[in-house]
């Protein structure tokens, strides 16, 4: 492992005595769900193994720390997406299994706009407002060629809600640009980590929570061989011990006034599982089930011939869309129009270039909208000598 300063990697404490009340129900020998939310890094792009990523090393971390303890393990990251989309799936891919700790790590995806700040509260309110009352911790990544992320922005967030924030660009990233470590050493990409990178990502986050552990046990002394199963046990939010007692889960508090006009917490994502288009003419809904989250095309509607179209009316305050771009070229363009205004034009091009693989890609198509029933329609505007289908993913609204 190498020498770094783990320390520095916490940016912000914050309110520590939700995240101290999991740890004590944890010693008591409670069944917990540890989730972790984000991008590719989360979701172990890189990592040999789906164990040897950061999150399944933070929570082996809880297993191994807290023996007594039954542990569920979610890691709802998917490559390439941001806090926007993250926002509108969280009740489905993280907080449906009712987390008691959530890690939340967007900061190499999101960009430093006041768009990107807003869907980041969010996500963030979305997940603190959830009935089960998760501890959150949030985590910032970084690119380790130029130590960019956008930690100033989700830092912001973090402050506001008291939240704890570890971060690698001030405890990992010093150590590359100082040359102690070198980057191929963690890295193959500048961005994600390999096994070790992992790992090194996963000392930073366990040493905050080893901080937090210890001042946990120091609290609750002999008291904390508590044993009323509390909080959300067995699958069910529950009624526990009382409030201040060990083991006690942390009563939901009211959150801050949101810093940003916070149109993205109650946001919704709506495809051929949850939706039928008003209209359809060369759209044809697919009916292939999806393997897991990270089986991003599917649920969607698709279409090849130019002129094809398809309609959705749906309440709300923003319209984002989601489609595939693609690697196999030329790839259809769409477009794109909202109640039928011509500043809400925007084209849907396919086409893909980088290489990687197919890309989900998020449009933000209009936002701030007067609240109320608002008509989407996209028709194929260019399909000539297409290698595949145009592939419509999914209609997200902000509330």
């Amino acid at each position: 492992m190498y020498d770094i300063n783990r320390e520095a990697g916490i940016v912000n404490r914050g309110n520590e005595e939700h995240l101290k009340a999991v740890m004590r129900r944890a010693a008591a020998g409670e069944h917990l769900t540890v989730g972790f939310i984000g991008g590719s890094i989360t979701h172990g792009s890189l990592s040999s193994t789906p164990q040897t990523c950061y999150a399944y090393r933070v929570y082996s971390w809880w297993k191994e720390t807290f023996p007594k303890a039954d542990f569920t393990y979610v890691n709802a990251g998917i490559g390439a997406t941001d806090s926007q989309f993250g926002a509108a799936r969280a009740e489905s891919d993280l907080l449906r299994y009712q987390p008691d700790v959530v890690f939340i790590e967007f900061s190499v995806n999101d960009e430093s706009t006041e768009h990107y700040l807003e869907t980041y509260e969010g996500l963030v309110r979305r997940v603190l407002s959830d009935a089960c009352a998760p501890a959150v911790v949030l985590i910032h990544n970084v690119c380790y060629n130029n130590g960019a992320n956008v930690q100033l922005q989700h830092a912001k967030v973090g402050r506001h809600y008291d939240l704890p924030s570890v971060s690698m660009q001030s405890s990992i990233y010093p150590e590359l640009l100082a040359g102690r470590i070198p980057n191929r050493e963690i890295t193959p990409d500048d961005l994600h980590p390999n096994d070790a990178g992992h790992e090194l990502v996963a000392s930073v986050i366990t040493h905050y929570l080893e901080t937090v552990r210890r001042k946990a046990l120091t609290q609750a002394g002999a008291a904390y061989s508590a044993e009323a199963p509390v909080g959300c046990t067995g699958g069910a939010c529950t009624a526990g011990a009382p409030a201040g007692q060990p083991g006690a889960a942390e009563p939901a508090e009211e959150l801050p006034v949101p810093l940003t006009p916070n149109t993205y917490e109650r946001s919704t994502r709506y495809n051929n599982k949850n939706y039928s288009p008003v209209n359809m003419e060369g759209f044809e809904a697919d009916p292939r089930p999806q393997s897991d989250i990270t089986d991003n095309f599917k649920n969607g509607w698709a279409a090849s011939a130019q002129g094809a179209k398809i309609a959705f009316e749906l309440e709300g305050t923003g319209v984002a869309v989601q489609f595939r771009r693609s690697v196999q070229k030329p790839a259809p363009i769409a477009e794109i129009i909202v109640d039928g205004d011509p500043a809400t034009r925007k084209p849907l091009d396919a086409n893909f270039d980088e290489t990687w693989g197919d890309k989900l890609e998020l449009l933000t198509v209009t936002e701030h909208m007067s609240r109320g029933l608002h008509r989407i329609e996209v028709r194929l505007t260019e399909t000539q000598d297409a290698a595949v289908p145009f592939y419509l993913n999914a209609v997200i609204m902000a509330d």
